[in-house]
């Protein structure tokens, strides 16, 4: 039987150095590209919703200039107008029947603003922070309770959010928030536009949002300004 040489040993000391060097560059290099192609989805996702995000706030933009948050921004630090909403169960929201809560009005193009608006409502309904004892958030929309459920029948979610219907728009346009940069249909609906109500009455704060993003954390560090 024929033993094994130091040279053997060392030959296979170097062949197993290779191996071992070798599988490290493999690894190394699959770990390079998956990490590469990670970071890439990455961009390309933030990029996708800048450019999604750019192009509601152009859409919106399409009304010849007249858009404005002047009726809206009127409202600061003043009585808030009267309003009296219904909500699918036919409970009564009201200006007088609130006070002493602090109230978030969120007015938004409901059922043809799928899914920014649906997204907001549901983020709403579902935020702790925005639904206790002290504080009443009402998502308003212009469809009407029937039509309403076709969107809560598409996201489930809706139907745990406080939707009051202002079928005939008297109170959006009271709002001043028919004709504001975040409208789409200019003058006919709202878009997407928030009034922060303290528990006087008064409004405190208004904000218009073109982009149609989610405002829970702005929305909630204003409602701490609040006595």
């Amino acid at each position: 039987m024929s033993k094994k040489t130091h040279h053997d040993k060392n030959e296979n000391s170097v062949i197993l150095a290779g191996i071992a060097s070798f599988t490290i560059i493999v690894v190394a290099a699959i770990w390079f590209l998956s990490s590469a192609a990670e970071k890439e989805n990455k961009n390309t996702a933030t990029a996708k919703t800048q450019e999604s995000q750019d192009g509601i706030a152009g859409h919106h933009s399409g009304n010849g200039g007249k858009a404005s948050t002047a009726g809206i921004d009127a409202l600061v630090g003043k009585s808030v107008p009267d309003f009296a909403f219904v909500d699918k169960d036919g409970k009564t929201y009201s200006k007088e029947s609130l006070k002493g809560k602090k109230i978030v009005l969120f007015f938004n193009e409901g059922l043809m603003c799928y899914p920014a608006c649906w997204e907001q409502i549901v983020q709403l309904a579902s935020d702790n922070r925005l639904n206790n004892a002290d504080t009443v958030v009402l998502s308003i929309v212009v469809d009407s309770a029937k039509d309403w459920q076709s969107a809560v029948k598409k996201m489930p979610e809706l139907a745990k959010a406080t939707v009051v219907f202002d079928t005939d728009k008297q109170v959006s346009n009271n709002f001043g928030v028919l004709t504001t940069p975040s409208s789409m249909h200019f003058g006919s609906l709202p878009g997407h536009s928030y009034v922060i109500i303290d528990r006087e009455g008064i409004v405190q704060h208004v904000y218009d949002d073109p982009r149609m993003a989610i405002h829970n954390n702005q929305l909630v560090d204003e409602l701490a300004k609040l006595k």
